[in-house]
């Protein structure tokens, strides 16, 4: 009898040990668990358990800093697989549907990385793009992020790329030592002055004109959807859908994209159409228990930057 059972005993742990591994789960982006609903102070969704209970707390006490700082909602969001396999979109759809960042001020933020497609991915709510444009976003990654991920390090990859967000966000590297009277710093004065008043107005510019309808020429245009139609190799077609509030009429953009550009973007159309400007809007609300937070109902319009490791 007992010969009988270690037999089976052993018949078992071999089929156990010689049994494939089940495929990763492959999310989309309304399975994505949203704990900061449960919890106000979490903002690191990890269902996979790809990153440690510690880095995971790290992660979410500097980003409730950063909110009660600043106002600023940022969801963080590691998985291995993806339906798709489209980062840019996904990290896309998971601001705008839950409407992360608050109403009106569109200063949400989500990260994503996907260690199955070995992709990090960033899209910002376009309240956002003045101090956490494109190229920063690339910049972060490739100093921050990606050399811990290229070793499969991801607690060390999102903590360091987490903390150098909240750096840029809080504005906590300091500001301009004041120049001093009669001194040589004009060019240097100049240089400030077109970053703090000709940037931003430029900007204001680009927006404004960005809105434009081009039936009613009023600057009532409002993005509704954006897609991926097609994909080859690291291109992908992309059609933008806007909307005029003021006439109704409907634009569509399809223009083709790659997802290496530092610029990556969704829902361009030209240079007075799409871009990170013009947000997705109708952002979904979220609430909670009584320990629960939400999120603010923010919009995206496509901006943000992603790479590969």
């Amino acid at each position: 009898m007992m010969k009988h059972l270690l037999f089976t005993a052993s018949l078992l742990l071999l089929n156990l040990l010689c049994a494939p591994a089940l495929p990763a789960k492959e999310y989309t982006p309304e399975e994505v668990p949203m704990v900061h609903l449960q919890n106000k102070t979490r903002y690191v969704s990890n269902p996979d358990h790809i990153l440690s209970d510690k880095a995971v707390a790290v992660m979410d006490t500097t980003l409730y800093a950063l909110e009660q700082q600043t106002g600023i909602q940022v969801l963080a969001v590691v998985v291995e697989r993806i339906a798709g396999g489209d980062c840019f979109e996904f990290a896309y759809q998971l601001g705008r549907s839950n409407g992360v960042g608050q109403k009106g001020k569109d200063n949400g933020l989500v990260i994503l990385l996907v260690t199955g497609e070995r992709c990090i991915q960033f899209a910002t709510g376009y309240g956002l793009e003045g101090v956490l444009p494109d190229a920063l976003c690339k910049r972060i990654q490739e100093r921050h992020m990606n050399p811990f991920f290229a070793k499969d390090n991801w607690d060390e990859g999102m903590v360091a790329g987490i903390r150098a967000v909240r750096q840029v966000l809080a504005n906590e590297e300091g500001t301009p030592t004041p120049i001093e009277e009669n001194s040589d710093n004009a060019p240097l004065l100049i240089a400030l002055l077109l970053c703090f008043i000709g940037v931003p107005a430029l900007m204001w510019f680009t927006i404004r004109q960005r809105r434009k309808c081009p039936k009613c020429r009023q600057y009532k245009l409002r993005q509704i959807s954006s897609r991926t139609v097609s994909r080859i190799g690291t291109t992908r077609t992309v059609e933008t859908v806007y909307r005029c509030a003021h006439c109704g009429y409907v634009h569509r953009v399809v223009e083709r994209k790659d997802d290496n550009d530092i610029g990556h973007r969704g829902g361009n159309g030209g240079p007075f159409m799409g871009g990170p400007f013009i947000g997705g809007f109708g952002g979904g609300h979220g609430g909670g228990g009584f320990s629960g937070g939400s999120f603010g109902g923010g919009d995206f319009g496509g901006g943000g930057a992603g790479s590969k490791f």
